[in-house]
């Protein structure tokens, strides 16, 4: 692996033509192939988990299946509800419903206790996760309506309706997303390299690689489903990554030019910075590859898709970095030289003009970083004891983290249909939750298994946390096998009080009722039961995934570097970031005090998704950093340097370059605060925070302190450092000088 980069740099810079055609021909096959292919969208089959999986998968059996369902709701404009104008509505609506072939069937209307609003329930054809697609008529016919009744509100919600608004609100905030972070990222890099054309490098990379996966994951969802969340990590993860990786190889590439001083060809000088910036890119990539494929092991489909679009843009960044930017390295660099003369002649015309000296080389780190690596430098036990206490105490809230699986009450009120929905609940409190009772048996018992769902249903009347039905209803398969029940809930799915309904029903009415029926197989399903088993499976998986993370990272490490000490340190280290991370996430997002300042309402917990999905991606990125500095400590050791020298040259010469990425990277994650979705803002502040941390507080003052602390030991069982790797690249024809 270690001769790959450069034989691969090697070719592409021989043949730059061909590499360069050869890299968007690529990327313009990955889009083509999945376009023609298609997204292969998850089914609802392929969310179920738990007790509440196993309740679907029975209703389902059954051709009981929960069904889309839209609800129109007919109120006065102003005033008093005129019962006969509504009831005319409602007849509008129910004539021009039922004539839609998406729709399967329309309920009677239904008016609210308080007589101000009237109320119609329309039944959409086909699976529930189609519901958003074919909402989109029903919708344009309730607009029709209103219209046509301008003295009545006729709005229309359900959860087809919010789950369309949903993903049309994450359209625009991904949109705005890349408002913000592409600008700050072009200044970045034209502040790094001062230059358009380099500048557009990284950048003209990130967005192919991003292309390129987009197509891939299309491709891979019909191997493994897409949960319609992994285009916005494949925009998220590849921003930041294919930056990364572009920019730590130009900056290499440029420090090869400065020192050869013109002595070396452009070929020779890209071989130079894939002999080292090359591997560890190779590195870096394989071990976010590593630490995010551990999320299959949660066996959730949400997971797998996040791990599926983020292991290929990381895979695709790799290589672009690998073939194609080796490539237009070498035509910059001719370009570079031959104007290099032009250039030089008129910066030596207008010193001689102005009378001032040649400028002398730029030291690899200004002031700031000298001053945020001078306590590791000076005291370096201090130095590392008050940062470990720092980290620790940041970390400190994640002890009481809190999760929860967030429903439709948790997306935001600027979506039209979750204004509506809350009028809905508002006047019909019983809509808010349904618990789905499934019973399964043989058709013989039928009636005794109806009998003892319809005594189940009269006995929660007497629980004050159910609502108040006259006769329970039960529904039956054809053959008679499986039954359903429906409860109703007055009180939102996240709150308390839902929480603890469904616990009465599984732990005390359920097993005095139904329960006691032998040979009956019995299920509890709905959104609270989704969400408390979605919780809990998730949960079990935890320690499973945490394990393999940790292995994995470690056995990365050593593998990467041979040392068994840098593998310890690493794991030690990215634990300390992410557990930073999680308890400034806590902090912010489980109280209330930031939801002004961040535009949010707090859910008193965090979106159960986040914790593992952030800790794993967490993992990756900070093994970035860990490759990219501790290579150029390696580098130096084996250009004979003692282990202090090393440690202070390798941070002296990356801290700029990893600052400039963590800068990127923050931007990138940081824009996901501004959006509505709380997951997604609470996603993108801890990645922000976790780069921040790990690129200031991990690397200029801990990862120092330790190396320079241990010294020699730290690469135990490796041997002492006296090689220089750039011997290993004989095509480069460095001359013997050099370096």
């Amino acid at each position: 692996m270690r001769q790959l980069p450069v034989r691969m740099a090697r070719w592409s810079a021989r043949h730059a033509g061909r590499a360069i055609a050869g890299w968007f021909a690529f990327v313009v096959l990955c889009l083509v192939a999945g376009i023609a292919m298609g997204t292969n969208q998850a089914t609802t089959e392929d969310f179920w988990v738990g007790e509440a999986g196993r309740a679907e998968a029975m209703a389902t059996e059954g051709g009981l299946e929960r069904s889309p369902t839209e609800r129109i709701m007919i109120r006065a404009r102003s005033g008093q509800l005129d019962m006969a104008a509504a009831g005319a509505a409602a007849q509008d609506v129910t004539a021009r419903m039922r004539d839609l072939p998406e729709v399967e069937s329309v309920a009677a209307p239904v008016r609210s206790e308080d007589g101000e609003v009237l109320l119609v329930s329309v039944v959409l054809n086909g699976p529930e996760l189609k519901g958003k697609k074919n909402v989109v008529p029903l919708l344009e016919q309730t607009a029709e309506v209103g219209a046509d009744h301008p003295d009545l509100v006729v709005e229309e919600t359900g959860s087809p309706a919010i789950s369309k608004g949903v993903n049309d609100q994450r359209g625009e905030d991904l949109a705005l997303s890349e408002r913000i972070s592409l600008p700050v990222t072009v200044i970045t890099l034209l502040i790094v390299f001062g230059s358009v054309t380099m500048a557009g490098v990284p950048l003209l990379l990130a967005l192919s690689s991003i292309a390129a996966a987009i197509g891939l994951s299309m491709v891979a969802s019909h191997v493994m489903p897409d949960a319609g969340v992994g285009m916005n990590l494949i925009l998220l993860i590849g921003l930041a990554v294919g930056v990364d990786y572009t920019l730590f190889y130009l900056k290499r590439e440029r420090e090869e030019r400065a020192r050869a001083g013109g002595r070396l060809s452009s070929e020779a000088l890209v071989e130079l910075a894939a002999a080292t910036a090359g591997r560890a890119i190779v590195v870096s990539g394989l071990a976010v590859i590593v630490s995010t494929a551990t999320l299959y092991l949660a066996t959730d489909v949400i997971f797998s898709s996040l791990a599926t679009g983020t292991i290929l843009v990381v895979a695709v960044a790799v290589a672009s970095s690998l073939t194609v930017l080796p490539a237009l390295l070498v035509k910059i660099g001719h370009r570079t030289e031959r104007l290099a003369p032009r250039r030089a002649a008129r910066r030596a015309a207008r010193r001689a003009k102005c009378g001032k000296p040649a400028r002398a080389g730029k030291p690899e780190t200004g002031r700031m970083f000298g001053a945020l690596l001078r306590p590791a430098r000076t005291r370096p036990v201090l130095t590392l004891c008050l940062s470990v206490l720092v980290m620790l105490g940041l970390a400190a809230p994640a002890l009481g983290l809190k999760l929860v699986d967030p429903g439709k009450d948790t997306f935001s009120r600027d979506i039209p249909a979750m204004q509506v929905y809350d009028r809905l609940t508002g006047s019909f409190p019983e809509l808010f939750v349904t618990h789905e009772v499934v019973a399964r048996s043989t058709p013989e018992r039928a009636a005794q298994v109806e009998q003892a769902l319809e005594d189940l249903g009269r006995r929660v009347q007497a629980d004050p946390l159910f609502a108040r039905k006259t006769e329970p209803t039960v529904r039956t398969s054809a053959d008679g096998r499986i039954s359903v029940l429906e409860l109703s809930v007055p009180h939102p799915a996240p709150s308390a009080e839902a929480i603890e309904s469904l616990g009465h029903l599984r732990q005390d009415h359920i097993p005095a009722t139904v329960g006691l029926l032998s040979g009956v197989e019995t299920g509890v399903s709905g959104d609270v039961a989704r969400g408390q088993d979605y919780v809990a499976h998730e949960s079990g998986k935890l320690p499973l995934v945490l394990g393999l993370l940790l292995l994995m990272t470690f056995l990365m490490t050593v593998w990467a570097f041979r040392s068994v000490v840098i593998g310890v340190i690493g794991v030690v280290l990215n634990l300390l970031s992410a557990g930073a991370s999680l308890g400034m996430l806590v902090l912010v997002f489980q109280g209330t005090w930031a939801e002004g300042l961040l535009a949010f309402d707090s859910l008193g917990a965090i979106a159960s998704r986040v914790p593992l999905f952030l800790v794993v991606i967490l993992f990756g990125l900070s093994m970035d950093y860990q490759v990219f500095v501790v290579s150029r400590i390696q580098e130096a050791r084996q250009h004979g340097m003692p282990a202090r020298e090393a440690v202070l040259e390798g941070i002296n010469r990356s801290a700029k370059v990893v600052t400039s990425a963590a800068i990127v990277m923050v931007t990138v994650f940081g824009a996901f605060v501004a959006l509505h979705l709380t997951e997604m803002k609470q996603m993108g502040f801890c990645l922000a925070v976790a780069v921040l941390l790990d690129a200031v507080v991990i690397r200029l003052m801990v990862l120092p302190s330790v190396l320079l602390l241990l010294g020699e030991r730290a690469w135990w069982p490796g041997r002492s450092g006296r090689r220089d790797e750039r011997a290993e690249v004989p095509a480069a024809g460095l001359p013997a000088e050099v370096g």
